[in-house]
């Protein structure tokens, strides 16, 4: 992590103040910067929130027994993941190759890459990290074409040790995963006889089957979840001595997806046959270190909206930061940050609040919504005229997975009403 101290601060990193251009982050740092100093637009963190979301995961987890590997590829932020890792986290989860090689660069030395690693050149790198005895890998495969795929050149690169390989089940109409159970177990035989591959459990992705929490939705995911298990618990013989792991849960369904590993869990006990003792039931959920104020909102079992005596409850811990740039007309606003600084994929940027001057008190902003964005502007509809020429709009964001890959740093402050900033966040996207 002290790499990440000395990255010296340039005019790439979009917001920063003039005056840290130069600078390492460390120096920068140093300085006791302030919020009101940055340039908009820009996405800014809230330390608070994010803490309370790492800790109550965390515990959260820890009483059910479970294990998490949160996905990094939501921030693609080392610092981030070390955070969740020094609240108990088994690993990090990641996407691709590419991300895996950015977290060995950092040091992190237990990573799950929730997909097929096939490209034989990521293949030859992965045969030599594997030197490292500490080095924790785990990827999928949902076919036995990927199982082909990686043999030979983990063959060729002569791998010290055979690659922990989870067979990925799916569903028809979902991502990737095989299609049934029979193809799965066909699979998982495959990697128990290879030579430099180990059958290391079952791996699947629930969230794309629903995107809501209607009936419909949760039976969708439940029903999914029981196939996930019945594999599990049906290539159990084929597993050696070693640790296993099953593993589902994004940041929609976590609390299905812990109630199913609950249940296996159960029936498992102590027994050898799938895994008894040795399996780690592990969540992936990524997107809970910020939440957010759209898609995770209306999905999470843990936003405040459902919040009961029973269930913790998440922070927002991103928010975005724009300025009114032009005022055309009485009921149009437009502010400086667009398609390029601000996520749309799941929904446009709600306008929450503003204040005549960055790292000041924010004042609601009541009658407000965002009707469109180009790549630079978003537009902000008025019910009212309160907005000026220079005034500082905060929005509300929705989906952290498109929020982070704008950013190649993002300021942290204290809280959402604080000047005070306490780190900067680089990403590697």
């Amino acid at each position: 992590m002290n790499m990440l101290g000395d990255i010296r601060l340039t005019a790439r990193h979009l917001g920063v103040p003039d005056r840290a251009v130069g600078m390492t982050t460390a120096e920068f740092l140093a300085t006791s910067p302030r919020l009101s100093e940055f340039w908009t637009p820009l996405i800014v963190l809230d330390d608070a929130a994010m803490r309370h979301n790492i800790d109550t995961m965390a515990t959260w987890c820890a009483e059910r027994g479970l294990e998490i590997m949160p996905h990094g590829k939501t921030t693609m932020a080392p610092a981030l993941w070390q955070r969740q890792l020094d609240a108990g986290a088994l690993g990090i989860t990641l996407a691709t190759m590419g991300q895996v090689r950015t977290a060995r660069t950092f040091g992190f030395s237990s990573i799950m890459l929730a997909n097929a690693a096939v490209d034989e050149h990521a293949l030859r790198y992965l045969a030599a990290e594997l030197a490292d005895e500490e080095f924790r890998f785990i990827s999928w495969a949902d076919s036995l074409a990927t199982v082909e795929a990686m043999e030979a050149p983990l063959r060729d690169a002569h791998t010290p040790r055979p690659v922990d390989v989870l067979v990925e089940i799916g569903a028809e109409g979902g991502r990737t995963g095989a299609r049934t159970i029979a193809e799965a177990i066909e699979i998982a035989e495959r990697i128990a006889a290879s030579d430099v591959l180990r059958l290391a459990g079952v791996a699947g992705y629930e969230g794309c089957l629903a995107h809501d929490r209607s009936d419909a939705a949760l039976a969708a995911v439940e029903a999914y979840l029981a196939t996930q298990i019945e594999l599990h618990e049906r290539i159990g013989h084929l597993y050696d001595s070693g640790d296993i792991y099953v593993t589902a849960g994004g940041s929609g369904f976590f609390d299905r997806v812990a109630d199913a590993f609950a249940r296996a869990g159960a029936r498992a006990g102590a027994g050898e046959r799938a895994g008894g003792g040795r399996t780690h039931f592990t969540l992936r959920s990524g997107a809970y270190i910020v939440h957010d104020e759209g898609f995770y909102r209306g999905m999470s079992p843990f936003d405040e909206g459902r919040r009961s005596s029973e269930k913790p409850r998440f922070q927002v811990g991103m928010f975005g930061v724009g300025r009114v740039t032009s005022h055309p007309e009485p009921q149009l606003a437009l502010i400086d940050g667009g398609k390029r600084d601000f996520p749309f994929d799941e929904g446009l940027p709600v306008p929450r609040a503003k204040s005549a001057r960055l790292g000041s008190a924010w004042q609601p902003l009541g009658g407000a919504s965002a009707s469109a964005m180009n790549d630079q502007h978003t537009y902000v509809h008025l019910e009212r005229d309160v907005l000026a020429i220079g005034d500082v709009v905060r929005l509300g964001l929705s989906h952290p997975c498109t929020s982070f890959d704008k950013w190649t740093v993002l300021p942290v402050v204290e809280s959402v009403d604080s000047d005070v900033v306490v780190d900067l966040a680089h990403t590697f996207f």
